[in-house]
């Protein structure tokens, strides 16, 4: 059996990966972190729950000088939550002589300006508060010997291409470069040419890693009574935690909006919330005090929550790529996920496209008219009331144990 010390992981750090129930490398850290601790250059194809963010923290936690007090190692990432996640795994495994700091819009910039001046090894940035800090001088990369661009496919999607490369221009010629990316699209092959050397290519076969724990159906329905058709499927399951995914922020307000006033224990996260409130949000469906995360894909991108019992697609996605993102927020770590998405006769393309990516033909279940509330808020304060008495509870058991699938 291989383990980290195999990799050319030190035992300080083995040791501490074992106490946070770490024991055997998964496939994606097994090949990449011998590249990286070899200072190879590495394009790493692997969906997100497959252990990628260990695959580049380890190598780069065990060759950290911390003589050195300049920044030696940057992780570039599109989202605050990704990088306060990251963040939060470096600090688990890190030495306390390790100085971490974690750069995103929403914070205090002089604060983040005195921490930098202190010394700090790892910088974790969102790009345009790390393009901020480089035009005020409050940053230096011309040393940096490892720079990681995390979810490359999806910083490149939103439009962060020309930060991406204002930031790779302040860094040094020697750097070592790592390119993370559910997928190898044409743009981020274009990337990885101009700026990695000689890079090692490495390819995770990812839809039974996401997707063998995780069980999917799909629900048709219409427009007019999609919102309905949510309400009846929440009530037939009852989640302990769900994530539903909307295409935009002015629908996921709109459900957000429609299920607290039928009594539902939820809240939305999208990009336009404040920092505050969305760290607020997702404290709280950490902690299980919220039962549904209503969220749209980028505010979600990255998301790992202990838990999670179902995904469902109010909206469904336009590829395979977003679906496997999506539904891969449930059956984590070997636990038991269900997946479930909203099918209207005009997004059947998209499910077509889904099906062909993914390589399997998903159930398609059909609702009884009959049996959905009569309008939105049908029953509101009958459900509040079913809702507090019946949410479920976590005692530490299996999510297995969690996610049944009737009425409690």
């Amino acid at each position: 059996m291989t383990t980290f010390k195999h990799l050319g992981i030190n035992e300080k750090l083995t040791n501490k990966m074992k106490s946070n129930g770490f024991v055997t490398p998964t496939p994606i850290q097994e090949q990449t972190i011998p590249l990286i601790l070899e200072g190879k250059d590495v394009i790493a194809q692997s969906q997100t729950g497959t252990g990628k963010t260990l695959a580049f923290l380890l190598p780069i936690v065990e060759k950290i000088n911390v003589e050195e007090s300049f920044v030696q190692a940057v992780i570039v990432t599109p989202t605050r939550e990704l990088a306060i996640q990251i963040t939060a795994e470096l600090k688990k495994i890190k030495d306390d002589d390790i100085n971490v700091l974690a750069i995103y819009g929403g914070q205090d910039v002089e604060r983040q300006i005195k921490k930098l001046s202190g010394g700090v090894h790892i910088v974790v940035a969102t790009p345009g508060r790390m393009l901020d800090h480089l035009r005020r001088g409050t940053l230096q990369l011309k040393q940096v010997s490892m720079f990681v661009l995390d979810e490359a496919d999806q910083m490149l999607h939103i439009g962060f291409l020309p930060d991406v490369e204002n930031i790779l221009a302040e860094t040094g010629p020697n750097r070592q470069t790592m390119l993370f990316s559910a997928t190898l699209s044409q743009q981020v092959q274009s990337l990885a040419k101009r700026y990695l050397t000689n890079p090692v290519v490495i390819k995770m076969k990812t839809e039974n890693i996401t997707l063998k724990d995780i069980e999917q159906y799909v629900y048709e329905t219409t427009d007019r009574a999609k919102q309905r058709s949510l309400v009846h499927i929440l009530e037939q399951h009852n989640p302990f935690l769900a994530v539903i995914f909307c295409r935009t922020i002015v629908r996921a307000i709109k459900l957000n909006d429609a299920l607290k006033a039928a009594g539902y224990n939820c809240d939305v996260l999208h990009g336009d919330l404040s920092q505050a409130k969305r760290e607020q949000v997702m404290k709280r469906f950490r902690k299980a005090d919220l039962q549904y995360l209503i969220a749209t894909d980028v505010a979600a991108r990255g998301l790992d929550v202990e838990g999670v019992t179902h995904v469902f697609n109010y909206d469904i996605p336009e590829d395979a790529e977003s679906y496997i993102h999506r539904i891969g927020r449930t059956g984590r770590a070997g636990d038991h996920g269900l997946a479930i998405t909203f099918l209207t006769d005009k997004d059947r393309h998209y499910m077509t496209l889904i099906e062909e990516g993914i390589e399997m033909e998903l159930e398609k279940r059909e609702i009884d008219q009959s049996l959905l509330p009569k309008d939105n808020t049908h029953g509101k304060e009958k459900i509040s009331d079913k809702k507090q008495r019946n949410k479920p509870k976590f005692d530490g058991k299996s999510r297995r144990e969690q996610s049944g699938r009737g009425r409690r």
